[in-house]
């Protein structure tokens, strides 16, 4: 009897981890296709992103999911129930994050950043898993903590705090994650990577200078030729989003200047092709309607962040030999 008993128990426990096993996937797979295609993502504080997600204001990205008249816009990134969508076959790395895209992994759990719609355009266009290595740090300019070493010194510093250290960090972070994909993305499937475009937007703090400003289209040149050395790739597409902070009403020669120097970098004949200026005077919404209303960070308006990394998405694309990106505006619309 008890030997009789022993074998029914044991019958009922090897069905139910067979039951077990049925419906618990021993290994969770990558979504996208191999290679895993990998882009860096630059800058300062606009990279890490302000955009406000929840709140009432005017500008949040919950306020605007749910108005009639700008609903249709955001209604990829809620799922029926109104939750906002993970999307597994675009991967983040930023600072402690570590996992899919999704709302709130950006520079805090409130707020996003360029990153989101740009992994959303250029995810819908890959077929491959997408990997967005970020790298941004408020209050750095490309004349200090950015310069890469092209530049050569600034006047008596050499290389240090405060000097090209920041510049010197991105790259040493990208050639560390990226033969450890695995450790931080553990559903990697390990069959190769390709590193196939760079996205950058930066420009705040050389706007603050006359002398940044004046050297900024000579020092964004380097930094696009050093990067390209330093990673072994010479004609990485990369793709600058203009500083385009105060919208189309902004006068001041500083900002206008910066503006200037990232358009005419990027036109530099020996970048034809693989350097592409986004214009993002147009992405600004003031203070009015706007989270909170200052000129640096967007206002904060989630709007603006939005449709930064929708432009920087479709310039990469147009890159990578996908459809041309919209005509970048010349002016305001016409009323």
């Amino acid at each position: 009897m008890k030997s009789e008993k022993h074998f029914v128990n044991r019958c009922a426990l090897l069905a139910a981890l067979a039951a077990l096993i049925l419906v618990t996937p021993a290994f969770a797979k990558q979504p996208g296709k191999s290679p895993l295609k990998v882009f860096i993502l630059a800058g300062q504080s606009n990279m890490e992103g302000h955009g406000l997600v929840m709140g009432s204001q005017k500008g949040s990205l919950e306020t605007l999911s749910k108005d009639p008249a700008s609903a249709t816009r955001y209604k990829h990134l809620l799922d029926k129930d109104g939750n906002w969508i993970v999307r597994d076959d675009v991967w983040l790395s930023y600072h402690g994050t570590k996992g899919p895209l999704t709302i709130g992994s950006s520079a805090s759990g409130n707020s996003i950043g360029p990153e989101l719609n740009f992994g959303w355009t250029v995810g819908d266009y890959l077929d491959n898993q997408v990997l967005l290595l970020k790298f941004a740090v408020g209050g750095t300019s490309l004349a200090g903590p950015w310069r890469s070493p092209s530049s050569g010194p600034l006047g008596d510093r050499k290389r240090g705090p405060g000097i090209g250290d920041q510049y010197d960090a991105m790259i040493a972070g990208v050639k560390k994650q990226l033969p450890n994909i695995k450790a931080d993305f553990p559903d990697y499937d390990g069959k190769g990577y390709e590193v196939v475009g760079f996205g950058w937007h930066q420009g705040w703090n050389d706007g603050c200078s006359t002398k940044d400003v004046a050297e900024y289209e000579e020092n964004m040149v380097n930094f696009i030729k050093d990067v390209r050395k330093d990673l072994n790739l010479p004609k990485l597409p990369l793709v600058i989003l203009g500083s385009g902070f105060g919208g189309w009403g902004q006068s001041g020669k500083r900002r206008l200047g910066i503006m200037a120097a990232q358009e005419a970098a990027a036109n530099r004949e020996e970048f034809k092709g693989n350097v592409k200026y986004v214009e993002t005077r147009g992405c600004y919404r003031d203070g009015s309607v706007s989270p909170r209303p200052i000129r640096y960070h967007w206002c904060c308006n989630a709007e603006s962040y939005f449709l930064l990394g929708e432009g920087m998405g479709k310039a990469m694309i147009e890159l990578l030999g996908g459809p041309k990106a919209p005509a970048n505006e010349t002016g305001p619309a016409k009323k």
